[in-house]
């Protein structure tokens, strides 16, 4: 807002700001009460709407007040003109208050890319240019409305029903669902399971070591992209080669390298968790914070380029961070190299939002902090190389074909096989420079992959002219062992959500998910600006965890892997990527809609399509049965009420498992005298079927900490045995309490309430995914919301 207010002269205009999303959803309990409860049979919950409240900001604060002045500030108005971040949530923050308020006049919409100056006079004059910018904006809105209304009731409905019917009962926190999280649990379950299943394989390269007439020797390598596993062909081959003589092909050309892609929001994650370390949303926020200051373009976009109409900035842009770096201005050339088409950097059409790139202004007089000033220097360094002249290197390779024939005991066949050699020498550095070492570092390779084996290279060779005689001087084999794939870390998993075509090896899903439009942004899984937000809510799921490291590889754990096969079981379209994927094109056609009606016609058909998957999604999870999972492969902590395997289980409960072990003649599990967790699991397992809580909730739940500490207070002071089942369930535990708490007469009143509490628990049931609004949102698409009153 303090940005855009410098452009506003006219006295009969307003600027207000929001603060992200001033409007939170509903929980279900406040819309109905009976929604409160988890129970099964008030499933599918499903609203035509959800209705929305005043949200708070970080500090617990209403935001009634600011929704109050932009109301107050509406009286009167004969325009709205709508200046959120640019993209889906951006538009959602803006209209839902409109919509809350009941505006219904005219309302334009300002894209702004950069918040410079150029930038945002660039934004106005498209703006003027556009008199339907506001309606296909509220397309842009319920696309994220019908996004919102999905997640709700997909984490809502979703979460309630696995934990209460498929859930192991050793599990005690829910099992979390979305429409998202589950089947990009899917993409790293399947990779798991080729890692777990990976078998070793020895494989064999042969050398031949040769020598020229002139005294000249070097080693040639065979080395075959369809690798030589029988240790026979090795051998047959090694001896063919010993015996080599001819003349050896040297080839020469110069190879040239192109710069990098510019950086979309989840390559720019990537890269700064491999360089820094960095969590992929503490780069989200430290751009944003670059953003919002005028130093960076908007950071939230999927795009690699840039449009065309902007290669004329490259030469301002370039001096300016010459300003600052002179060791770059002295790369720069006078006319930046501008590369155009599918293969440069600067494209008809880069998408919604273009890649990221610095601007104008740049970082002086120490006003960012250290970790601001490296993400923008990356950046910068980035947009330099863009501009600069191909590297060209100077590539020598030699090669020498070998005729082997007969080879006993194998299913190769006879023939010649090609040994060789590279050498590669920098001819001319080119926008390398802008790197020096870094830009020989290892490349970003496809995550989930095993790394690929490249052709035998030297760093020097000795001259050898082409048709040049040679002979071997010996043969070797050397052995090598397959590796499995590579595990995807915390940085590459949003990359993965977004190139889910480099995951899949079927030929028809890959055609699936090919974009036709712009082949560099396949289809994928979720959003640039929620991408990151899925990792952690895996992790408080526990379905998976994170290795060591500056940046941590992912492992699924046996819950995560027993959550998604339940849901591949049960309805195997949210444990499909490629369908998710294909779902969310769908789903962004109604962003693309050009007028309101049909928006909103599109907007209808999805959401009747979502109630419907739900009909379809919680009667296949009442058909199905419970999921079995050994306790003890539940991760540590991820029972709250248990806290783990530290405590001990009371002498009650131990009693109770040895008798209940020995009466159904089952052994009694290991740790099940030192873990509360785990006697408790054992008890839930084998003691029967509990009987039903009263509110159709507490037979599904462990007693509160508070609960328990109360029960074994009243059962020391009255002599009395705590039962094992008090320790282990809501409803007896409760009944424990109701039985032997002291009782509190009427006239005792209010005044009496807070002593005699504990006697009976709140029993507020375990919460779903009811908030995923107000929750889970970027803080991007927000910082300046601009309501003119008039044009400016």
């Amino acid at each position: 807002m303090r940005q855009l207010q410098r452009f506003f002269r006219s006295p009969g205009t307003v600027c207000v700001a929001a603060e992200g999303h001033l409007l939170a959803a509903e929980e279900p309990g406040r819309i109905r009460p009976d929604w409160k409860p988890w129970r099964f049979e008030a499933l599918p919950i499903v609203l035509d709407a959800i209705p929305l409240q005043c949200g708070t900001n970080r500090s617990g604060q209403s935001h009634a007040g600011r929704i109050a002045a932009i109301a107050q500030a509406l009286r009167g108005v004969e325009r709205v003109i709508i200046a959120t971040d640019p993209g889906r949530e951006g538009s959602m923050i803006a209209w839902e208050v409109l919509e809350h308020l009941g505006w219904r006049g005219r309302v334009d919409r300002l894209k702004l890319g950069a918040l410079d100056d150029v930038s945002i006079r660039r934004a106005f004059a498209t703006l003027a240019r556009e008199p339907d910018s506001g309606e296909r904006d509220y397309a842009a809105y319920l696309e994220a409305l019908c996004r919102q209304y999905e997640d709700y009731h997909l984490g809502l409905n979703g979460t309630r029903a696995i934990s209460l019917r498929l859930r192991p009962p050793a599990f005690r926190e829910p099992w979390r669902f979305g429409g998202v999280q589950s089947p990009t649990l899917a993409i790293l379950a399947d990779l798991e399971a080729r890692i777990r299943s990976f078998v070793p394989q020895d494989f064999y390269k042969v050398a031949l070591h040769v020598e020229t007439g002139t005294g000249a020797a070097l080693t040639l390598w065979h080395m075959p992209k369809e690798r030589i596993f029988a240790r026979g062909t090795a051998e047959a081959i090694a001896a063919a080669a010993a015996a080599w003589s001819g003349p050896l092909a040297v080839e020469q050309r110069d190879v040239r390298r192109a710069p990098p892609r510019l950086f979309s929001k989840d390559t720019l994650a990537r890269r700064c968790a491999k360089r820094f370390g960095w969590d992929p949303q503490h780069t989200a926020r430290l751009a944003q914070e670059l953003y919002d200051q005028g130093y960076l373009s908007y950071p939230r976009t999927e795009s690699e380029s840039l449009p065309e109409g902007q290669a004329g900035d490259a030469g301002a842009v370039l001096a300016a961070i010459g300003r600052v770096r002179p060791d770059l201005a002295a790369l720069m050339t006078d006319d930046p190299i501008i590369r155009r088409g599918a293969k440069g950097h600067y494209v008809k059409d880069p998408g919604e939002h273009h890649a990221i790139v610095p601007l104008r202004k740049v970082p002086e007089g120490g006003r960012l902090n250290a970790e601001q000033i490296r993400l923008w220097d990356l950046v910068a360094k980035a947009y330099v190389a863009a501009h600069l002249p191909d590297g060209i290197d100077a590539r020598t390779s030699v090669a020498a074909e070998v005729s082997v024939g007969e080879i006993p005991e194998a299913a190769a066949a006879p023939g010649p096989r090609r040994f060789s050699v590279t050498g590669r020498v920098v001819r001319v550095p080119g926008w390398r420079a802008v790197y020096g070492a870094e830009a020989e570092a290892e490349p970003d390779i496809v995550p989930g992959k095993a790394r690929r084996e490249d052709e035998a290279s030297v760093a020097r060779l000795p001259a050898v002219t082409d048709g040049e005689a040679a002979r071997a001087t010996g043969a070797e084999i050397a052995q090598a062992v397959t590796e499995p794939p590579r595990r995807i870390t915390r940085g590459e998993l949003p990359v993965v959500m977004g190139r889910l075509i480099d995951q899949v090896e079927d030929p028809a899903a890959k055609r699936a998910l090919e974009n036709p439009v712009n082949p560099n942004e396949p289809k994928g899984l979720g959003t640039a600006a929620t991408r990151d937000t899925i990792l952690p809510k895996l992790l408080k799921s526990h379905y998976i965890s994170l290795a060591g490291g500056k940046d941590p590889a992912i492992t699924v754990t046996e819950v995560g892997l027993a959550f998604i096969a339940a849901v591949r079981r049960v309805f195997p379209a949210y444990g499909d990527p490629v369908g998710r994927a294909m779902f969310e094109a769908d789903l962004a056609e109604i962003g693309r809609a050009t007028t309101r009606a049909d928006a909103l016609a599109r907007a209808d058909r999805f959401r009747a399509r979502t109630r419907a998957r739900l009909d379809a999604l919680i009667d296949a999870i009442g058909r199905a049965e419970v999921v079995s999972l050994d306790p003890g492969l539940i991760p540590p902590g991820a029972n709250p009420a248990a806290q783990g395997e530290a405590r001990p289980p009371t002498p009650a409960m131990v009693a109770f498992a040895v008798s209940l072990a020995a009466r159904k003649g089952v052994p009694l599990p290991r740790g099940c005298k030192s873990s509360l967790a785990r006697c408790r699991a054992f008890l839930d397992a084998h003691a029967g079927p509990r009987p039903e809580a009263r509110d159709g909730v507490g037979a599904e739940r462990a007693p509160s900490a508070a609960m328990l500490a109360y029960a074994r207070r009243l059962a020391e002071d009255r002599g009395l045995a705590c039962p094992p089942e008090v320790e282990a369930r809501f409803d007896a535990c409760r009944r424990f309490l109701d039985a032997h708490a002291p009782k509190v007469s009427e006239s005792e009143g209010s005044a009496a309430g807070a002593s005699a509490a504990p006697a009976r628990p709140a029993t507020r049931a375990p919460r779903g995914k009811a908030r995923p609004v107000s929750a889970q949102r970027s803080r991007a698409g927000t910082r300046g919301a601009a309501r003119p009153a008039a044009s400016p």
